[in-house]
């Protein structure tokens, strides 16, 4: 099914039907590297599984299993995607694309995990170095430092805690060691967070 065909399908389906469409979505499309070691999906799990874990809300799990569908969506259907040799702008598309779907406290924090990934690394320098090789690669290409102006901007948005939380499990989330809850356990919160 086509990234169109499948938007239209979301906005005409009931929260079951989205759920399930979306989780059908990662599962045919999560078998991507963007050379890490794990895949997509097994990121996306480690993610949402983290914000789980520490009892965030249903809207914050959905954006930790959803914040690079963006990813994805680059990739499909014509050209492959590569992040980290070209920008692939993964969270204003994955952002953009999930709008009537989901509410702003999912859609924001998607929307700016980069950012706080530029926002972390100009703050503490030592965040850089423990970013994974990928994501040092990715960090150049969208934007690297933020400026005092961009830094500014960043913590005036409302949702810019939630992003940097996010920010961090997306960092953590990159263990091929780790086992991982299956998709179907994040099912209840998704439901809880759709429109």
């Amino acid at each position: 099914m086509s990234a169109q065909s499948l938007r239209h399908q979301l906005l005409t389906a009931d929260k079951p039907g989205r759920a399930d469409l979306l989780f059908g979505y990662l599962r045919a499309h999560g078998n991507k590297h963007y050379e890490e070691e794990g895949t997509q999906m097994q990121h996306a799990l480690q993610c949402a599984a983290l914000a789980t874990r520490g009892r965030e809300s249903a809207t914050l799990v959905a954006a930790a299993l959803f914040h690079d569908i963006g990813h994805m969506l680059a990739d499909d259907p014509v050209e492959a995607n590569n992040p980290t040799l070209k920008d692939d702008l993964h969270e204003e598309l994955g952002a953009n694309y999930l709008k009537g779907i989901f509410p702003e406290a999912v859609l924001q924090p998607i929307q700016l995990h980069v950012a706080a990934k530029r926002y972390l690394c100009t703050l503490k320098p030592a965040y850089y170095e423990q970013l994974s090789e990928a994501s040092q690669k990715s960090f150049r290409l969208q934007g690297g430092p933020m400026s005092e102006q961009e830094i500014a901007a960043f913590e005036q948005h409302p949702f810019h805690k939630a992003a940097v939380k996010l920010r961090g499990w997306d960092d953590q989330a990159k263990d091929v060691n780790v086992e991982h809850l299956e998709i179907d356990a994040f099912r209840a919160s998704v439901l809880e967070a759709l429109s």
